[in-house]
C-alpha cells in the first residue's frame, strides 16, 4: 500500500491506494502506519482533486473513483454505496438511508458503519445526519465541529435552515 498527503482548504489530508483502488482517505493528517509514501499515479489523482475541489465548496463528481472494499463489511459497503449517492450541500438520515437498505431499524448500524468510513469525502458521511436534521457524532479530527465546517462549505447548513 502506498499514500501521499496533499493540502486542502481545511488542511492536510493524505491518502492510501493499492492496485485493487482507494483503501482510505484521512481528513486533517495520516492515518496510514504501514504504507509507505509514494507520488500519487494517474488513477489516484481525480480522489485527491474531487477531495480538494469539495472542500472549496464545488461539486466533486467520486463515481469514478474505484475503492477497496476488501475486508469492509457488506453491510458497510451497501451503506457507504448510498452515501455516495448524495450530493454536495443535500442531507440525508441515518434511517433514510436505514429504510433504502431495506432495514428501517437499522439506524445504529447505519451510523456505526459511517463512524467506521474508511472513505471520508469520497464516501460523504458528513452529510448524514441524525433524526430531526441533528448532527450526530463524527469520527473525523475535531469531531462535529468539523462536521458542520464541512455541511456549512457544500451549503447544506443554509439547505437545513440552521
Amino acid at each position: 500500500m502506498n499514500y501521499t498527503t496533499f493540502q486542502t482548504a481545511i488542511g492536510e489530508c493524505g491518502i492510501a491506494w493499492n492496485d485493487r483502488g482507494i483503501a482510505g482517505t484521512k481528513l486533517l493528517g495520516t492515518r496510514f502506519p504501514t504504507a509507505r509514501w509514494a507520488e500519487a499515479p494517474p488513477a489516484v489523482q481525480p480522489a485527491i482533486d474531487g477531495i480538494v475541489a469539495t472542500l472549496s465548496g464545488q461539486n466533486a463528481d467520486f463515481s469514478g473513483v474505484q475503492l477497496d472494499m476488501h475486508g469492509v463489511p457488506e453491510f458497510h459497503q451497501r451503506v457507504y454505496e448510498i452515501a455516495r449517492t448524495i450530493p454536495s450541500g443535500i442531507t440525508m438520515t441515518y434511517g433514510e438511508i436505514a429504510t433504502r437498505i431495506g432495514d428501517p431499524a437499522a439506524s445504529r448500524d447505519v451510523g456505526y458503519a459511517l463512524g467506521h468510513n474508511p472513505f471520508p469525502i469520497i464516501v460523504p458521511c458528513h452529510r448524514v445526519l441524525a433524526a430531526g436534521n441533528k448532527m450526530g457524532g463524527f469520527s473525523a479530527p475535531g469531531g462535529v465541529a468539523t462536521k458542520i465546517r464541512l455541511l456549512t462549505i457544500e451549503g447544506a447548513l443554509l439547505n437545513l435552515g440552521q
